[in-house]
């Protein structure tokens, strides 16, 4: 049915959706399931993100560049599920420089028909899961790669598919960073501070969801460390998976926001089209292997992320991990 763009909708409908955007950006993808984020209802037909300075890894990502693009994946699923349920909005990103934590206003303002891309990335919300396990042989057709760098760029970012031979790199400095990273104390404690957490805590990656070692094309984190990972890796080889990586011009706040709105359409395209899809966080985390990156990019731009995509050996979904509950995350203003 369409929607009668000339009937605005009530104040008690938009409360509603924003309150319901703000439950579902809860699903967003976040490094090591942070969740680094607020979201504030009100007053009138405002939603407003906020960062959470105190979910922020102090070691892994001391620049806030990991937290900015998890911010802005719950920035687009918010986005997602006001046009699904029929409202039109305008988005404010960065809107004051003396406040850097409040990174984004979405505004309701008229009606909107959902167009079958959003409510197929809506519906791929609940069975989104990042994917450790080794991936099939069998190859990700560059059809499925072109329609989300499609997507990617209608979000203002870009997508860059790494080729055969620039896999090595990407193998060789995802695992310096790796064991760089694990040399030093700090980062230690942080990984197992996200790795074993409280179980009324609601966050943070589980051993449940972490795969154990394995050869692997390009390695994996030991979200388990030392403990006992819940899953095997299976048996793929990654020789079908695609290596791609998301990047911008710069490394604004505004860039880095609008590159994690970009990576939670690509997530969420990938898994309605039937690809399973796992963040790759490493490369990207230190000064050096995000140079690398750069030169796997010839220069043109920033690199956000690396993605593995490809399909699913088992089809049984991986376990899910916690989220934070809603009164935890979302206050209300009349």
């Amino acid at each position: 049915m369409t929607a009668d763009p000339n009937t605005a909708p009530t104040p008690t409908e938009v409360r509603a959706a924003l309150t319901a955007a703000a439950r579902y950006a809860l699903r967003a993808p976040s490094v090591f399931n942070t969740q680094p984020w607020r979201w504030r209802v009100g007053p009138g037909d405002v939603l407003t993100l906020r960062a959470d300075p105190t979910r922020q890894l102090r070691s892994t990502d001391a620049q806030r560049r990991l937290l900015l693009v998890s911010c802005g994946a719950a920035l687009h699923h918010a986005r997602l599920a006001l046009a699904v349920a029929g409202h039109r909005t305008e988005v404010t990103r960065v809107p004051d420089d003396s406040d850097p934590d409040l990174l984004a206003t979405v505004t309701v303002v008229g009606r909107h028909d959902p167009e079958p891309a959003e409510i197929r990335q809506h519906l791929a919300g609940s069975r989104r899961r990042s994917d450790r396990r080794a991936f099939a042989d069998r190859p990700v057709p560059r059809a499925m790669v072109d329609r989300l760098r499609t997507v990617v760029e209608a979000e203002g970012a870009h997508l860059h598919l790494v080729r055969p031979d620039q896999l090595s790199m990407l193998a060789v400095a995802t695992a310096n960073a790796a064991a760089a990273e694990l040399d030093d104390p700090a980062y230690r404690a942080e990984l197992r501070r996200w790795t074993n957490r409280p179980s009324d805590s609601r966050d943070g990656v589980p051993s449940t969801s972490a795969v154990g070692p394995a050869p692997r094309r390009v390695p994996i984190r030991d979200h388990a460390l030392g403990g006992t990972p819940g899953l095997d890796a299976g048996a793929g080889t990654d020789r079908g998976a695609a290596y791609v990586i998301l990047f911008g011009r710069g490394d604004s706040p505004r860039d880095l926001l609008t590159g994690g709105e970009a990576l939670s359409a690509l997530l969420l395209t990938a898994v309605a089209d039937g690809l399973a899809t796992a963040p790759l966080s490493d490369p990207i985390e230190l000064d050096w292997p995000r140079w690398l990156m750069r030169d796997l990019l010839a220069g043109v731009g920033e690199p956000y992320l690396v993605i593995r995509l490809g399909f699913a050996v088992d089809a049984t979904p991986p376990p899910g991990v916690p989220r934070r509950e809603p009164a935890d995350v979302i206050e209300f203003v009349d």
